[in-house]
């Protein structure tokens, strides 16, 4: 006899972790898979399918952190993430205090570029221990995805060893429970000099229009991974650096609002119903996942 299988949703819970050494807090918007259905879910503009402060299945699941770009925000890979957490992943997305979209205090700080990696970490170490996910995060199944300054803050955290532009070294938080990352149009410079090394599987998507992260920062990555063959690139042809964002409200598309635009032809809405699935046939394969899609 066939067994009916129940559908899987993305359960939702919104999180406010502290940084006790640096007197600081930060917002996690934490998804998962579920058997809860969804909802529609207003999260500022945006809205999301997810069914909100749900039981997580029973089992073991990979776990995915995500770092935003420069004075960006958390949902804005929202795609990308409800999609992963439907397909047996929990997908932990981070605001990083003093670069986001509300806060924007510490750009172009040291400081920022110490506490990016940090956040990871204490997202890493809370989530292990958070009573709603019942254990449920497999340890040798983590990475961590960037777009922009989110992919300094995945290199960074994978063992790179930034500089800054005066060659000042800057001290940054390593974590070698990081097991695969993924860099969306990254910046890298902070990399480009030697006795830098990566080591864990990339996958590494960058733009051909793109003129705040253009191409030389692929080939940083190149660089300082300890073989060409750790790194799986792809150019995507006609996206620009903002591509990588999850599709705006149809009020927020306007040519004056960066963020919303593409080089001309380039369809952003078809881009997210493929990025999403790259991504997770990456992290299945080098995590040692067996594939379930759901979608």
């Amino acid at each position: 006899m066939q067994t009916i299988q129940e559908e899987v949703f993305t359960g939702c819970r919104q999180l406010q972790l502290t940084d006790e050494d640096n007197n600081i807090s930060f917002a996690v918007l934490v998804q998962y898979p579920t058997h809860t259905p969804a909802t529609s879910v207003i999260f500022g503009p945006y809205q999301m399918e997810v069914s909100m402060n749900a039981d997580i299945l029973p089992g073991q699941f990979p776990l995915v952190v995500i770092s935003h770009g420069n004075n960006g925000s958390h949902l804005l890979y929202r795609t990308i993430s409800t999609y992963l957490a439907k397909n047996g992943f929990i997908v932990a997305m981070v605001e990083h205090y003093g670069n986001n979209r509300n806060n924007t205090g510490l750009e172009n700080t040291i400081e920022n570029l110490q506490l990016r990696p940090r956040h990871i970490q204490l997202t890493i170490d809370h989530l292990l221990t958070a009573p709603f996910l019942q254990g449920s995060i497999a340890e040798d199944k983590i990475a961590v995805a960037g777009h922009s300054m989110g992919g300094y803050t995945a290199l960074a955290i994978a063992g790179g060893e930034p500089i800054t532009l005066e060659g000042q070294r800057v001290e940054v938080t390593h974590d070698s429970r990081v097991k695969a990352i993924v860099l969306l149009a990254p910046a890298a410079g902070w990399f480009n000099h030697p006795g830098n090394s990566i080591s864990i599987p990339v996958l590494l998507l960058t733009a051909e229009h793109d003129n705040i992260a253009p191409g030389w920062n692929a080939a940083v990555i190149f660089k300082i991974a300890t073989t060409p063959s750790l790194v799986n690139h792809t150019e995507i042809k006609n996206a620009g650096h903002f591509s990588f964002l999850s599709p705006f409200p149809a009020s927020m598309k306007n040519p004056g609002f960066l963020p919303a635009t593409d080089p001309t032809g380039f369809d952003r809405e078809a881009f997210h119903q493929q990025l999403p699935v790259a991504i997770l046939h990456f992290l299945q394969d080098k995590l040692n996942l067996a594939g379930n899609d759901q979608d």
